[in-house]
């Protein structure tokens, strides 16, 4: 009866493709490739924002977590996540929507030129690199279980393989229109997936069920434990997650392209901005239900580790109920849903750092007006490009172990502090200059390099002290305030610009050297 699971997959991947041909229409210009001339509307970029953030990391790795004694610990992150957007759509969105801009980093081109708007956009795509490695590999995982249980051992490289293939079709094509319309499904399928998988657990649990969960601290929503080196190392400690979380989302939603660029395509500021903070009610809501999902598999295994259930690692757990602990073809359709988190993050990536590479990068150095056929197909080339490189990386990691959840955001770790830290360098310090900026810029990468491949606390629990890295959500404001303190010094050694000389603070958004127009470079 398995082959009705591939079935349900098989019909899911065609339907998602063709769902994705048809809403996308044919695209004009670059500008309609990458931010669908702002004309999406604002609860469809929502949605995708979720999916684009969410992933097969969240899917997998928060019900893992949760059984494992994290319990509700990533809602309360999330909590911090909202304050965070909630900034961003008051400060920083309406810096975007007024500049007429297709790229977050086309501000720093106006504010202090192209060598940090081309510096901040590589940054950003071989970040993307890293990061949607661990994502599109963490996709392989529940995929290669139910391969397996037909006798088909493909495979992680083959699987990763055969995925981009399927995604690079409607993303190829359909541009940013395609990206957010297949978000927004995708999103309803593996949220639906996780309250079925609820549904089910509570009929095999009972009231006792969720009992015993309670009284084993799996419903833990805030770790109030305040010992400096707990809140330092655990993403979970109530100032890390709430503080430190809030900053991050400044970073990742204000400062990163893979979800500025959904926020550009809605109609107006205000669209924009109940965008970005509905988003953040979706993934309280997302992370709830997974959590949950994670707590009430601890009942219905009765609180065996994972040794004992014979899996490898906690992201095992949720693929492995879902193969073993549902009926046919429903089974098919939350793996469907795991194969939509990871479609969906992973088109959104590739649009966006095809829309980096063109708008920030390769942009940049044109003395000519180039023609719309021209960035048009230049966006389309992109797509696959990075498609390519995006499988080689995932490819790379599959020696993986451990939680991916955690390893992506550590990997963001190297570069966010540096991304907000000179959009926050560009608002507030107005003598900086290009020079301080790019500065700045580069010593906090290789300051956050070092702190997070190096520096280790020492946690002492139950007598045992172990060194461990400081928190993910701490290293985006340590990487900012490094950015800020080295711009602001430099730029006391230099008269403050005058009024219009260069592309200044308080000049009018989008007019600078970095802005791409439906007809190109002004």
């Amino acid at each position: 009866m398995r082959q009705l699971d591939l079935v349900v997959i098989v019909v899911y991947l065609i339907g998602i493709a063709w769902i994705g041909l048809r809403k996308a229409g044919k695209q004009k210009s670059a500008k309609d490739y990458f931010v669908g001339e702002g004309h999406m509307p604002w609860w469809t970029v929502s949605f995708s924002v979720v999916a684009t953030e969410t992933s097969v990391l969240t899917v997998i790795s928060v019900p893992g977590g949760a059984y494992s004694g994290q319990g509700f610990g990533n809602v309360e992150l999330a909590l911090g996540y909202v304050i965070g957007r909630v900034v961003v759509a008051t400060v920083l969105i309406p810096l975007y929507k007024r500049g007429g801009f297709v790229s977050a980093y086309q501000y720093l081109g106006d504010r202090f030129g192209l060598k940090l708007q081309g510096l901040a956009s590589v940054t950003f795509v071989f970040t993307r690199l890293l990061a949607e490695g661990v994502r599109l590999f963490a996709s392989a995982i529940p995929i290669k279980l139910l391969l397996d249980e037909f006798g088909v051992h493909a495979s992680y490289r083959v699987i990763i393989i055969v995925l981009t293939l399927i995604t690079v079709v409607y993303t190829y094509l359909g541009g940013i229109k395609a990206v957010i319309w297949t978000d927004a499904i995708q999103m309803g399928l593996y949220l639906g997936g996780a309250i079925l998988a609820v549904a089910v657990l509570s009929a095999h649990v009972g009231g006792d069920g969720y009992a015993r969960a309670w009284d084993a601290g799996r419903f833990t929503l805030f770790d109030t434990d305040f010992n400096l080196a707990h809140v330092l190392t655990s993403p979970f400690a109530l100032p890390t997650a709430i503080i430190g979380g809030a900053i991050f989302a400044m970073a990742s939603h204000g400062s990163d392209q893979l979800i500025v660029q959904r926020v550009l395509a809605t109609r107006t500021l205000r669209e924009g901005q109940k965008a970005m903070i509905a988003s953040g009610v979706f993934v309280v809501i997302q992370f709830a239900a997974f959590s949950l999902v994670g707590a009430l598999l601890w009942s219905y295994n009765q609180g065996r580790s994972f040794s004992e259930l014979g899996l490898t690692s906690s992201d095992n757990l949720y693929p492995e109920f879902i193969l073993n602990g549902l009926p046919v073809v429903v089974s098919g359709l939350l793996v469907a849903g795991i194969l939509g988190a990871a479609m969906g993050s992973l088109s959104s990536a590739l649009n966006s750092m095809s829309n980096s590479t063109v708008a920030d990068i390769i942009h940049s150095f044109f003395r000519s007006t180039p023609s719309e056929e021209s960035l048009l197909r230049l966006a389309r080339w992109m797509t696959l490009v990075w498609a390519t490189l995006m499988a080689v990386f995932a490819c790379a990691f599959s020696a993986s172990t451990g939680n991916v959840y955690l390893t992506g955001l550590t990997i963001a770790g190297y570069t966010y502090g540096a991304l907000l830290g000179a959009f926050l360098l560009g608002r507030l310090v107005t003598r900086a200059n290009e020079v301080d900026s790019v500065v700045a810029f580069l010593v906090t990468i290789g300051v956050m390099t070092y702190i997070v491949r190096v520096v280790k606390i020492d946690v002492t629990t139950g007598g045992t002290t172990v060194s461990q890295a400081i928190a993910a959500q701490w290293l985006v404001p340590i990487g900012v305030v490094i950015t800020l303190v080295v711009g602001g010094v430099l730029s006391l050694f230099h008269r403050a610009p005058a009024a219009g000389e260069g592309a200044l603070e308080g000049a009018e958004p989008g007019t600078g050297p970095g802005r791409l127009t439906a007809a190109g470079r002004k």
